[in-house]
């Protein structure tokens, strides 16, 4: 499987191959931030799955809840926020950048216990209020 993206303006270009290793939603407070108030829904792609083909993203980094960093990748013209880059050997990829997520479904919902109590949460899939095990 091959699926492209991008940001809004399409300055930033990536592909991604290969099988999702998973999708969701995170409802932490940095994910809040980042998407002006509601989740990240994310699609998890090996890193070796994927490749920026056009352009260079610009990176905002941080200190997250395990203690390791974590990078946002986001269009340094447009500022659409792309994918994720954590001590993880995967990235998460918001389904907003892809050219089309009209296929995808989040499987689960993570650190629910920071998602806001107006935000629905979906009672059919897995939730953890933190970080799964990985």
């Amino acid at each position: 499987m091959s699926r492209t993206g991008g940001c809004a303006c399409g300055a930033v270009r990536f592909e991604a191959t290969g099988d999702f290793l998973g999708t969701g939603t995170c409802h932490c407070t940095d994910c809040q931030a980042a998407s002006g108030g509601g989740p990240n829904v994310f699609a998890l792609v090996a890193r070796d799955d994927f490749k920026v083909t056009s352009g260079a993203p610009a990176l905002y980094e941080k200190k997250a809840d395990s203690g390791n960093r974590i990078q946002r990748a986001y269009c340094p013209d447009c500022g659409t926020p792309l994918w994720s880059v954590m001590a993880y050997p995967a990235l998460p990829i918001r389904f907003g950048a892809f050219d089309d997520n009209s296929d995808f479904s989040p499987q689960m919902q993570i650190y629910t216990a920071s998602a806001p109590k107006w935000h629905p949460m979906r009672d059919d899939i897995p939730s953890f209020e933190g970080m799964p095990p990985m």
